[in-house]
């Protein structure tokens, strides 16, 4: 026992020199664009924008709310113009930026490197072009300060402190390490940020809106605003615990105390104040501009919206009706018909669902959810390469859709190409561990490709998963058989 804590203590005195030689390699220090203080960063500005390009289309499609993009060509023009405004006046202004409203209901906010993005719902409840600018500036904020980074830094420290600086080792060139902790980067670039990133975040956007003429008071009402609209929705929505959660970490990290309110009104005081240009709010031009969508965001709350929830609880009929009245009074809408096909395709009305999912592709050649439908549409009717080529577009739009990654890996699975069913299968295995069947079909793929451990491995977490379902028992079985000569490779007899 002793000698097994020495090796130990030795052990750990070697790695911990070991790690900090790794880091010393990889680690500098950069100066913030902001507080012109120097600071721990592993992630270089081509990183940060690379990690950024990579998460846009899942955020935009898979976050909180996904929807993809609302379409209205003059509507972002009008915004998009405000946002690059912000971004020529923020201390990052070399960095690309692009702008999108997000299609939904939940208002929320987000910016990466490289993308600046505001929801439909946040947006329809917004007073005036001032309070948006300063949302948008808050946003571009955290982006400026690389806040983003500065997480993506501290995790991959952390990581390499947990691995014993294995990943690094093993890895190969330190220049290669953020890529090869790529996943911390998609992780933490949209957590929520600290206290003290808010606040630093608050006086950035009071600063860049007052540099372009806006009144900065119109921050305090955009604050007062983001909550009066969180709560509308949360009450509109009947407060799902999911949805409550997200609203209570975004209220948390926005909390109008008498506290916060101070600080603002401290930091509004010290805002470099430019000439105003006119009464400091373009209400009339921001009004007149957003009119279509908010009375399209109503359509989205009063019909969709309560699909989707009836739809979640299995009230097939209720979701039907309520998106047909829908689609009665705003038929442009490529996610009312898309949503329609669902419903027809839970029903196993599929000559209905693909005339929606269709419908919806006409409106928006891009809306992600109809390829996604469609796919799992030729998948019930067992035409499984038309199933392919539908979900492979699914993921061209949105890489990390689970969904069309299951059901574009048994498409495979059923055309017996194993390799590929694999390899889409074993994230969704991953991400859904529980997974009632997943175990025992990634089983047979290995048997299949001649990889006998794998094999053996998903099947006994099939069986822990469930033993007694059909594929369970058969999993228990090809475990037993498989197990003589595992155990024979394992010990080398």
């Amino acid at each position: 026992m002793k000698k097994r804590v020495k090796a130990f203590t030795m052990h750990g005195a070697l790695v911990v020199p070991l790690i900090f030689l790794v880091l010393s390699g990889v680690m500098s220090c950069a100066v913030n664009p902001v507080t012109g203080r120097s600071e721990l960063m592993l992630v270089s500005e081509g990183q940060e924008i690379q990690m950024g390009r990579e998460l846009y289309p899942n955020a935009l499609w898979g976050a909180e709310g996904g929807g993809g993009e609302y379409r209205d060509e003059k509507l972002k023009a009008y915004l998009k113009d405000i946002v690059l405004s912000i971004q020529r006046v923020s201390h990052r202004p070399d960095i690309p930026a692009s702008f999108a409203v997000q299609n939904s209901s939940i208002p929320n906010a987000w910016a990466i490197p490289g993308h600046v993005v505001m929801t439909r719902g946040l947006l329809a409840g917004l007073d005036n072009e001032a309070e948006f600018a300063y949302v948008m500036g808050h946003e571009i904020g955290h982006v400026s300060a690389r806040h983003s980074a500065r997480q993506m830094s501290y995790g991959m420290v952390s990581q390499l402190l947990l691995t014993g600086g294995g990943m690094a080792l093993g890895g190969g060139a330190a220049s290669n390490l953020a890529m090869s902790l790529g996943s911390i980067g998609s992780n933490l670039i949209l957590l929520k940020y600290s206290r003290a990133d808010e606040l630093e975040a608050d006086r950035l956007g009071v600063q860049y809106m007052a540099k372009l003429g806006y009144n900065p008071k119109n921050a305090l009402g955009a604050q007062a605003n983001v909550e009066r609209i969180a709560n509308e929705y949360l009450r509109s929505a009947g407060q799902s615990p999911e949805e409550r959660g997200f609203f209570q970490d975004l209220l948390s990290s926005h909390p109008r105390t008498s506290t916060r309110l101070s600080e603002m009104q401290g930091i509004i005081r010290a805002a470099p104040m430019t000439s105003m240009r006119g009464d400091g709010t373009n209400r009339s031009r921001f009004q007149a501009n957003i009119a279509g969508l908010k009375a399209t965001n109503q359509a989205y709350r009063d019909y969709y919206d309560k699909a989707v929830r009836a739809l979640k609880k299995g009230n097939t009929g209720e979701a039907d009706s309520l998106i047909s009245k829908g689609i009665s009074g705003n038929p442009q809408q490529a996610s009312f018909h898309a949503l329609r096909g669902f419903i027809m395709l839970n029903r196993k009305s599929y000559s209905e669902a693909e005339r929606d999912f269709g419908n919806a592709l006409r409106l928006d050649s891009n809306y992600q959810p109809a390829y996604r439908g469609l796919g799992i549409l030729n998948y019930a009717r067992n035409d499984y390469r038309q199933s392919i080529n539908y979900l492979t577009a699914s993921l061209s739009l949105f890489p990390n859709d689970l969904p069309s990654h299951y059901f574009l890996g048994m498409s495979h699975y059923k055309r017996r190409e194993y390799r590929p069913a694999i390899s889409r299968l074993k994230p969704v295995a991953d991400a859904r561990p529980k997974h009632p069947t997943i175990h025992g079909v990634l089983g047979q793929c290995y048997e299949n490709i001649n990889d006998p451990q794998s094999a053996y491995n998903q099947y006994v977490l099939q069986t822990q998963v469930d033993a007694r379902s059909e594929i369970g028992r058969q999993s228990a079985s090809r475990a037993e058989a498989l197990r003589p000569s595992i155990e024979q490779t394992r010990t080398g007899r």
